[in-house]
Formats: structure tokens, C-alpha cells, sequence
């Protein structure tokens, strides 16, 4: 891939403009939905469990109508580029082993995936060798065992290898 393509925009204001004021708008109307089923009237002996939850929903539901108006009104002239494709391609790189580490707390437990996510950061971004690799995640995992599970008595999620190691 030349140097350029890492140049062009991956995307403008305007539809990041719009897609996220979409995002907010289904989560404000879900939040308004959810809430006026639980039940969002004022009630002889004060507000139902959803009346507070509704008007939240209710306002970011009318702010991300807002934000959809304005985004819709970008004229293209004014529609700045606001990633370009070699920024994006950046973000993901940490965004989508982040994702996977945070999928694999709940098989692994965070002191294994921990341990893994340490080690593919150093390995893959770092280009340390592979004894420091081993070395550091395992030790930065050993540690915060020992600071959450020992000395302050936090559980935190364990998976197959502390339980056969008896520590889960």
C-alpha cells in the first residue's frame, strides 16, 4: 500500500456527524422506551422507577436530533476530512486487540488475558525480545495478583489457569 492511500480520508464530519448522532438517538430512545414501560408518571407517593430515566432518554433523544439537523446541514465545502485512513488504521491497531483482551477476561480471567495483552503489545509494537516479553507480562500479571487478591482481598475474574493453579 503506497504512502498516499494513508493519506485520503477514511471519513468527513458529516457522516461521523450523523452516525453518532444516530448511535445516541436509538440509545435515547431505548433508555425513554424502557423507562415509560417500567413506568414513568408521577405517582400518588412521588415518581415511578423510569420518570427520572425517561426525561435523560427524552433529552438525549432531542439533542441527538440536534446533532443530526446540524450534521445533515454540513455543506460539502465545509465537510473537513475527519480521519484519515493511516490515523484509523492507528486507532484500530490498539482498538481491536483492547476488544479481544476484554472478550478474553471472561474465559481467561484478567490475570492470563492480561498477561497475553501485555505480551502482544510488547512483541507486536515493541519488538522486544522474547525473554523481556515473557518476563514482564507474566510479572506485571504476578503482580497485580498479588496487590488485588492478597493484599487488598479484591476478587477479581479468574479463569481455568488459576484454578489449576488452586487459586480460584
Amino acid at each position: 500500500m503506497s504512502e498516499g492511500s494513508d493519506e485520503r480520508a477514511a471519513a468527513r464530519y458529516k457522516r461521523v456527524d450523523i452516525a453518532v448522532a444516530l448511535i445516541f438517538l436509538a440509545f435515547g430512545a431505548i433508555v425513554a422506551f424502557d423507562s415509560w414501560r417500567l413506568g414513568a408518571k408521577w405517582d400518588e407517593d412521588g415518581p415511578q422507577t423510569g420518570y427520572f430515566p425517561f426525561y435523560i432518554g427524552l433529552i438525549i433523544c432531542i439533542s441527538s436530533v440536534v446533532n443530526l439537523l446540524k450534521g445533515f446541514a454540513i455543506r460539502p465545502e465545509k465537510d473537513k476530512v475527519f480521519v484519515k485512513v493511516g490515523q484509523l488504521k492507528l486507532v484500530l491497531a490498539v482498538l481491536v486487540p483492547t476488544m479481544v483482551y476484554v472478550g478474553l477476561i471472561g474465559w481467561l480471567g484478567i490475570y492470563l488475558a492480561s498477561a497475553l495483552f501485555v505480551a502482544f503489545f510488547m512483541r507486536w509494537l515493541g519488538k522486544y525480545e522474547w525473554w523481556k516479553v515473557g518476563l514482564l507480562s507474566v510479572g506485571n500479571s504476578v503482580i497485580f495478583f498479588l496487590i488485588f487478591e492478597a493484599w487488598f482481598m479484591i476478587p477479581l475474574p479468574k479463569g481455568p489457569l488459576e484454578s489449576a493453579l488452586g487459586l480460584g
